[in-house]
């Protein structure tokens, strides 16, 4: 009695099978072996960069507050986006307040005292033309003309670093940006002479990018920096969405000689926030574009023992190898150097089962078999 094979390894023979029919066929008929080819194509293929980055901000303030005072409102949540010159925090001002009114009525006071010493000034002036006041008392009442109004101006200055003190009291965001965390809150007493930080303002938007890349790629990008800077697209590995496009605005003036990179920075408009200071992205660069670039499906590419080959599927059906030289890959395509003509049929699938001068036939990609009963 024959034993039977379990389901799942019946249904895997029977795929096999399957799969194998269609070359048995082909060889017993004499048709040759069963391939699909891709065509070579020749073009521009943008030669890229990629590499590891870090977002960084711009810019990072550290709000502290430039008077004395306890904190009486606080008018922002920790996280949130703020705008230029939105109000932040409200601190008590009632003592500068009081001071700019008792400054007030003493520049209300110096003015009428300096109004009264131009006035005796223009009286012994002329009073001396007419002999009736001595040269000194003149100089005199002159002296304390020039003293009154140079007084007027010096309250005129401390009402307006008064004021200056009380506009201090509303801090409020020196750009646009996202507020860090609040240690401090509604009450507490703040000096500027402790230099305490209340918050911090990261700005987000524009944002840039810190990456490194080895520098054999330094005279490309270089070149590159002498026209309009190269686009540079980075995505978080976590993003499903298409990647952020900035553009190249920082080459190092020096090769990191501990690792042999050198750092460069992107800067991306991030009004969606969709890179975020400390993240970190896969970066792509492209610094130039090879015009006449080879290309064919990275399948078609294989490994042998003197380098790398393809087989081209010549017009008399038959199958012909040429060494080729991998340059790089872009996509699900690789970028080669070797004797291949724009249009070339190159075997993709079915390639391992050709050898040099073997008859090959064009078929469509096998159907996947789903399952077996």
């Amino acid at each position: 009695m024959t034993p039977r094979l379990p389901p799942p390894l019946r249904r895997t023979l029977c795929a096999m099978l399957l799969a194998a029919a269609p070359l048995a066929g082909a060889l017993a008929q004499g048709a040759g072996v069963p391939v699909t080819t891709d065509p070579v194509q020749v073009g521009p293929v943008p030669v890229e960069i990629i590499a590891n980055g870090i977002v960084a901000s711009e810019s990072v303030v550290t709000i502290r507050t430039r008077v004395d005072g306890q904190i009486e409102r606080v008018l922002v949540t920790e996280g949130q986006m703020v705008r230029r010159g939105q109000p932040l925090f409200v601190l008590d001002s009632r003592m500068n307040q009081a001071l700019l009114a008792q400054q007030e009525a003493q520049l209300a006071r110096d003015r009428a005292q300096a109004a009264r010493y131009q006035a005796d000034a223009r009286r012994y002036q002329s009073l001396r033309g007419e002999s009736f006041a001595s040269q000194q008392r003149f100089e005199q009442a002159q002296a304390e003309a020039l003293a009154g109004a140079a007084t007027v101006r010096a309250t005129e200055a401390l009402i307006a670093q008064t004021k200056l003190n009380i506009e201090f009291a509303t801090i409020t965001a020196e750009m646009d940006g996202v507020l860090g965390a609040i240690p401090l809150r509604a009450g507490n007493f703040v000096r500027q002479a402790e230099n305490t930080a209340i918050t911090t303002l990261t700005q987000t938007n524009p944002i840039l990018v810190s990456f490194a890349v080895p520098e054999r790629w330094l005279p490309a990008v270089r070149e590159a920096m002498r026209g309009e800077p190269p686009v540079v697209r980075a995505k978080a590995e976590a993003d499903k969405g298409p990647p952020a496009e900035g553009r190249l605005v920082f080459v190092d003036s020096a090769v990191d000689t501990t690792t042999g990179t050198i750092l460069l920075k992107a800067r991306f408009q991030n009004a969606d926030g969709k890179l975020w200071p400390g993240q970190y992205v896969q970066v792509a660069m492209a610094p130039r574009i090879d015009r006449e670039a080879i290309t064919v499906a990275a399948a078609a590419v294989q490994a042998g023992q003197q380098g790398r080959y393809l087989f081209v599927l010549a017009p008399d059906g038959t199958a012909r190898r040429r060494p080729v030289e991998l340059l790089r890959t872009a996509g699900d395509r690789a970028v080669v150097r070797g004797q291949l003509a724009a249009g070339e049929k190159v075997i993709v699938d079915g390639a391992q089962r050709v050898t040099e001068g073997t008859r090959a036939v064009e078929r469509n990609a096998p159907q996947r078999v789903s399952s077996l009963q």
